[in-house]
Protein backbone atom coordinates (compact mmCIF):
# COMPACT_ATOMS: atom_id res chain seq x y z
CA UNK A 1 0.00 0.00 0.00
CA UNK A 2 2.50 2.51 0.94
CA UNK A 3 4.84 1.76 -2.25
CA UNK A 4 0.92 2.18 -4.30
CA UNK A 5 1.38 5.67 -2.67
CA UNK A 6 4.73 6.37 -3.69
CA UNK A 7 3.93 5.59 -7.18
CA UNK A 8 0.92 7.41 -7.28
CA UNK A 9 3.33 10.69 -6.37
CA UNK A 10 5.53 10.05 -8.46
CA UNK A 11 3.42 9.93 -11.32
CA UNK A 12 1.42 12.75 -10.26
CA UNK A 13 4.90 14.70 -10.31
CA UNK A 14 5.50 13.30 -13.76
CA UNK A 15 2.12 14.53 -14.86
CA UNK A 16 2.65 18.00 -13.49
CA UNK A 17 6.16 18.48 -15.43
CA UNK A 18 4.59 17.43 -18.63
CA UNK A 19 2.45 19.69 -18.38
CA UNK A 20 4.18 22.79 -17.20
CA UNK A 21 6.74 22.05 -20.45
CA UNK A 22 4.08 21.50 -22.69
CA UNK A 23 0.69 23.76 -23.25
CA UNK A 24 -1.67 24.06 -25.98
CA UNK A 25 -3.92 27.48 -25.57
CA UNK A 26 -5.71 29.51 -27.94
CA UNK A 27 -3.62 28.22 -30.51
CA UNK A 28 0.11 28.23 -29.89
CA UNK A 29 1.81 25.64 -28.23
CA UNK A 30 4.18 26.21 -25.40
CA UNK A 31 6.68 23.29 -25.18
CA UNK A 32 10.06 23.24 -23.34
CA UNK A 33 13.24 22.65 -25.89
CA UNK A 34 16.39 20.02 -26.47
CA UNK A 35 19.23 21.63 -27.21
CA UNK A 36 19.54 19.31 -30.45
CA UNK A 37 16.69 21.07 -31.69
CA UNK A 38 18.07 24.47 -31.89
CA UNK A 39 20.12 25.52 -34.86
CA UNK A 40 19.26 28.15 -37.33
CA UNK A 41 16.29 26.59 -39.33
CA UNK A 42 14.52 26.49 -36.21
CA UNK A 43 13.97 30.43 -36.24
CA UNK A 44 13.35 30.28 -40.04
CA UNK A 45 10.14 31.76 -39.86
CA UNK A 46 10.76 34.01 -37.12
CA UNK A 47 10.84 38.01 -37.15
CA UNK A 48 12.98 40.20 -34.84
CA UNK A 49 11.71 43.17 -36.83
CA UNK A 50 11.18 46.24 -34.35
CA UNK A 51 11.18 49.60 -35.15
CA UNK A 52 12.16 51.78 -32.30
CA UNK A 53 11.37 55.82 -31.83
CA UNK A 54 11.10 56.29 -27.59
CA UNK A 55 13.66 55.24 -25.59
CA UNK A 56 14.29 54.88 -21.80
CA UNK A 57 17.35 56.84 -20.74
CA UNK A 58 19.23 57.26 -17.37
CA UNK A 59 19.95 61.35 -17.35
CA UNK A 60 21.72 62.61 -14.05
CA UNK A 61 20.28 59.21 -12.22
CA UNK A 62 16.78 59.66 -13.19
CA UNK A 63 14.60 57.70 -15.91
CA UNK A 64 13.44 59.57 -18.79
CA UNK A 65 12.24 58.70 -22.18
CA UNK A 66 13.60 59.99 -25.55
CA UNK A 67 13.81 59.96 -28.98
CA UNK A 68 16.21 57.52 -30.16
CA UNK A 69 15.10 55.98 -33.32
CA UNK A 70 16.33 52.89 -35.01
CA UNK A 71 15.80 49.32 -36.53
CA UNK A 72 16.31 46.35 -34.29
CA UNK A 73 17.22 43.01 -36.41
CA UNK A 74 19.10 40.09 -36.45
CA UNK A 75 21.62 39.31 -38.94
CA UNK A 76 22.63 35.87 -39.79
CA UNK A 77 25.56 36.50 -37.25
CA UNK A 78 23.31 37.64 -34.80
CA UNK A 79 21.13 34.05 -35.31
CA UNK A 80 24.43 32.06 -35.35
CA UNK A 81 25.26 33.45 -31.88
CA UNK A 82 21.59 33.13 -30.38
CA UNK A 83 21.57 29.25 -31.51
CA UNK A 84 25.13 28.67 -29.58
CA UNK A 85 23.60 30.45 -26.80
CA UNK A 86 20.63 28.79 -26.13
CA UNK A 87 22.14 25.15 -26.37
CA UNK A 88 24.59 26.58 -24.08
CA UNK A 89 21.56 26.86 -21.37
CA UNK A 90 19.88 23.92 -22.02
CA UNK A 91 23.46 21.99 -21.96
CA UNK A 92 24.26 23.76 -18.65
CA UNK A 93 21.13 23.17 -17.13
CA UNK A 94 19.17 26.13 -17.96
CA UNK A 95 15.72 26.55 -19.52
CA UNK A 96 14.52 27.15 -23.22
CA UNK A 97 10.85 27.48 -23.75
CA UNK A 98 9.06 28.12 -27.26
CA UNK A 99 5.79 29.06 -28.84
CA UNK A 100 4.39 27.44 -31.58
CA UNK A 101 1.91 28.27 -34.25
CA UNK A 102 0.97 25.94 -36.63
CA UNK A 103 4.65 24.11 -35.73
CA UNK A 104 6.35 27.16 -36.27
CA UNK A 105 8.13 28.38 -33.88
CA UNK A 106 6.79 32.79 -32.74
CA UNK A 107 8.57 32.70 -29.32
CA UNK A 108 10.83 31.43 -26.61
CA UNK A 109 12.91 32.77 -23.32
CA UNK A 110 15.28 31.20 -21.80
CA UNK A 111 17.02 31.35 -17.92
CA UNK A 112 19.98 30.87 -17.17
CA UNK A 113 20.65 28.18 -14.27
CA UNK A 114 23.56 29.79 -12.20
CA UNK A 115 22.28 31.86 -8.74
CA UNK A 116 24.15 35.41 -8.97
CA UNK A 117 23.61 38.52 -6.40
CA UNK A 118 23.80 37.43 -2.88
CA UNK A 119 20.73 37.77 -1.16
CA UNK A 120 18.79 38.99 -4.36
CA UNK A 121 19.25 35.18 -5.70
CA UNK A 122 18.84 35.99 -8.97
CA UNK A 123 17.97 33.69 -12.17
CA UNK A 124 19.09 35.86 -14.98
CA UNK A 125 16.11 35.63 -17.88
CA UNK A 126 18.71 35.67 -20.32
CA UNK A 127 16.12 36.11 -23.44
CA UNK A 128 12.27 36.68 -24.17
CA UNK A 129 11.36 37.35 -28.13
CA UNK A 130 8.33 37.02 -30.00
CA UNK A 131 7.72 37.34 -33.55
CA UNK A 132 6.30 40.43 -35.26
CA UNK A 133 3.68 39.14 -36.91
CA UNK A 134 2.38 37.50 -33.22
CA UNK A 135 2.75 40.41 -30.91
CA UNK A 136 -0.22 41.85 -29.29
CA UNK A 137 -1.50 37.44 -28.57
CA UNK A 138 -0.50 37.25 -24.63
CA UNK A 139 2.43 35.17 -25.96
CA UNK A 140 4.91 37.48 -24.23
CA UNK A 141 3.21 36.86 -20.56
CA UNK A 142 2.96 33.01 -21.33
CA UNK A 143 6.87 33.15 -22.06
CA UNK A 144 7.16 34.92 -19.21
CA UNK A 145 5.62 33.06 -16.37
CA UNK A 146 6.54 30.07 -17.41
CA UNK A 147 10.50 31.54 -16.73
CA UNK A 148 9.34 32.74 -13.13
CA UNK A 149 7.82 29.43 -12.04
CA UNK A 150 10.59 27.20 -13.35
CA UNK A 151 12.89 29.77 -11.80
CA UNK A 152 11.33 29.75 -8.41
CA UNK A 153 10.98 25.76 -8.82
CA UNK A 154 15.06 26.23 -8.71
CA UNK A 155 14.86 28.17 -5.46
CA UNK A 156 15.29 31.68 -7.20
CA UNK A 157 14.12 35.17 -4.86
CA UNK A 158 14.03 36.67 -8.16
CA UNK A 159 14.53 37.09 -12.13
CA UNK A 160 16.96 39.62 -13.34
CA UNK A 161 16.44 40.72 -17.36
CA UNK A 162 18.05 43.37 -18.74
CA UNK A 163 15.85 44.57 -21.29
CA UNK A 164 15.64 46.24 -24.37
CA UNK A 165 15.04 50.34 -23.47
CA UNK A 166 12.29 50.72 -25.80
CA UNK A 167 9.15 52.43 -24.23
CA UNK A 168 7.08 49.15 -25.90
CA UNK A 169 9.27 47.09 -24.38
CA UNK A 170 9.21 48.69 -21.14
CA UNK A 171 5.36 48.44 -21.13
CA UNK A 172 5.83 44.98 -21.35
CA UNK A 173 7.84 44.40 -18.38
CA UNK A 174 6.04 46.57 -16.03
CA UNK A 175 2.82 45.32 -16.76
CA UNK A 176 4.77 41.59 -15.74
CA UNK A 177 5.31 43.71 -12.31
CA UNK A 178 8.96 44.14 -12.86
CA UNK A 179 10.77 46.99 -11.07
CA UNK A 180 14.77 48.34 -10.99
CA UNK A 181 17.28 46.01 -9.71
CA UNK A 182 18.10 46.67 -6.81
CA UNK A 183 21.45 45.45 -7.70
CA UNK A 184 23.00 45.42 -11.45
CA UNK A 185 24.81 42.97 -12.64
CA UNK A 186 28.10 44.44 -14.50
CA UNK A 187 28.94 42.00 -17.12
CA UNK A 188 25.34 43.17 -18.38
CA UNK A 189 25.67 46.76 -18.05
CA UNK A 190 28.81 46.77 -19.99
CA UNK A 191 27.69 44.55 -22.61
CA UNK A 192 24.29 46.51 -23.21
CA UNK A 193 24.90 49.81 -21.65
CA UNK A 194 21.56 51.42 -22.75
CA UNK A 195 19.49 48.42 -21.19
CA UNK A 196 17.59 48.90 -18.11
CA UNK A 197 18.67 46.62 -15.63
CA UNK A 198 15.63 45.37 -13.70
CA UNK A 199 13.63 42.25 -12.11
CA UNK A 200 11.10 40.49 -10.81
CA UNK A 201 10.16 38.92 -7.46
CA UNK A 202 8.50 35.03 -7.44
Amino acid sequence: MEQKKENQAGEMVQAEAVVYRQLNTDGVLYRQLDADEIDRALFAHFIRHQNVTLCHRRVNGAWVIREDPFTDDWTEEDYRILVDCLKNTVRTGGFVYGAFVDGVLKGFTSVEAELFGGDNRYLDLSCIHVSEDMRGRKIGRMLFRAAADWAAQKGAGKLYISAHSAVETQAFYQAMGCVEAQEYNQEHVEKEPYDCQLEYRL
